[in-house]
């Protein structure tokens, strides 16, 4: 029966139904003659090429989180407002994204080696002038923020697509795991760095720095490795937009990339607020900030991202071979309980920052649990020659209608609440704590559209791999 959505085709031919396997449970069955020759590589070389990329993952996402970790630092040095402080988050998403495609359509058709290297030293020397703007020119500091989500563009699009043609499909849900626990993982030591350089050295610069330092061994390593380039059709482009499993999945990613940016930004900073709330802290005036809750929430990051890749890539590796359309429905679930925990940890504040960090754990950790199963779906309903696009309008859209205006929008809304009352210590908790409401939402939505997602996630696949 055909769908009303008109699905992406593919390259490989099909087995029969009863036999077909999904996801990490399907082994040898794309090998088309259009698939990469790297994947008949060496295992050795494989996983080496993970490792490396791995790496460049995690100082990429510790670069991304280094401005929430000392946010109270780089507002004091700048004197932002909380929706200025936001737009710090906004200008790198929004030059992210709209890099995003560029770098897509070079890593189908170019080499993959150079538009890593390249990204990566741009990456690094942004971020390392970063570190040398006065208080001033707060304005450099905005623009910096915006090229350095440039260079970290490069890497993202085509990375994923570099672990799908090293492992066929029975190992690649496996290594995407890998790759995506560096996510959370980085973005919790980006916390973590950022704070402990402020405190050890008391100038918030030197986070920067230190990142520049360990971007450095990304380069040497990633010298190493040749990747091969596929070529590209522009009628094969426009095809992508029609697969309903790939526009629902990727808009169930933007709502959960709005969440993300949003409690990147702003939950140490709410944190603190509540913490001056209740009497346990005293209100920051100096020059230096206390950032105790952002080596927390960093711990709390990585741990949650750690165990909620791993625990939703085996569970849909468990569940897939009973119900094919367990990824999204996974994905759906995760969202919910997800808004569910998130909702809780809002309403705890004011009274208990120990019940506040236990709900929002939670919420991070079923939020982690999605972001290789969301991948994985895009790979299996993708030609491997259109992987590399399909991730980058994949980035394109989660970007722009999630993270690059999640930090601004909270902060803004903030801003006005604090407008419309009494400036107090109280309202200015509590301005944050009602902005933060937005998100529950928008994760309430993100479940439903992953639940549009397994209606059409079965025939899509079978579509993709019919020719």
């Amino acid at each position: 029966k055909k769908q009303e959505c008109l699905p992406v085709t593919g390259l490989q031919s099909q087995p029969p139904p009863e036999e077909q396997n999904y996801g990490a449970t399907e082994a040898h069955e794309r090998q088309g003659p259009f698939v990469s020759v790297s994947r008949n590589s060496p295992a050795k070389r494989g996983y080496l090429t993970v490792g490396v990329l791995c790496y460049a993952n995690l100082i990429n996402f510790m670069d991304w989180f280094i401005v929430p970790g000392i946010l109270l630092d780089i507002q004091q040095y700048f004197n932002l407002r909380d929706g200025e402080a936001g737009l710090l988050q906004t200008a790198f998403i929004l030059c992210y994204m709209v890099a995003a495609p560029f770098f897509g359509y070079l890593g189908d058709r170019y080499n993959r080696k150079i538009i890593l290297g390249a990204g990566i030293f741009f990456w690094s020397l942004v971020t390392l002038g970063t570190s040398f703007i006065s208080e001033s020119y707060h304005w450099i500091f905005f623009l910096s923020r915006g090229l350095v989500g440039i260079g970290t563009a490069s890497y993202s699009t085509v990375a994923p697509t570099i672990i799908a043609d090293q492992f066929d499909e029975g190992k690649r849900t496996t290594m995407l795991s890998v790759f995506y626990i560096c996510i959370p993982v980085g973005s919790g030591l980006g916390y973590v760095l950022a704070s402990s350089m402020a405190s050890a050295t008391g100038d918030w610069h030197w986070a920067f720095r230190w990142t520049v330092l360990l971007s450095l061994e990304i380069l040497d390593s990633a010298h190493r490795h040749i990747f091969t380039s596929h070529s590209f059709k522009f009628s094969r482009f426009f095809l992508l937009t029609f697969s309903c499993s790939f526009v629902w999945s990727s808009l169930g990613l933007t709502a959960m990339a709005f969440v993300t940016g949003a409690l990147g930004m702003w939950v140490p900073m709410f944190l603190y607020r509540a913490q001056v709330v209740q009497g346990t802290v005293s209100p920051c005036i100096e020059k230096s900030c206390n950032s105790s809750n952002s080596l927390i929430f960093g711990g709390i990051t990585v741990g949650t991202g750690i165990l909620g890749v791993v625990a939703g890539a085996e569970a849909a590796r468990r569940l897939r071979k009973i119900n094919n359309r367990a990824d999204p429905l996974i994905c759906a679930t995760s969202m919910f309980v997800s808004a569910l925990c998130l909702f809780i940890a809002l309403m705890m504040a004011q009274r208990s920052i120990t019940s506040t960090f236990i709900f929002i754990a939670l919420g991070e950790l079923f939020l982690s649990a999605n972001w290789a199963v969301v991948t994985d779906i895009l790979l299996y309903v993708v030609t491997p020659r259109r992987q590399s696009t399909a991730i980058a309008l994949q980035i394109l859209v989660s970007h722009l209608l999630g993270d690059a205006g999640s930090p601004y929008l909270v902060g803004t809304i903030s801003n006005v609440i604090q407008a419309n009352n009494n400036h107090s210590v109280q309202w200015s908790f509590r301005s944050l704590q009602y902005s933060f409401i937005i998100c529950v939402f928008v994760g309430v939505i993100g479940g439903g559209f992953f639940l549009l997602t397994s209606f059409y996630v079965e025939d899509d696949r079978k579509e993709a791999e019919k020719l």
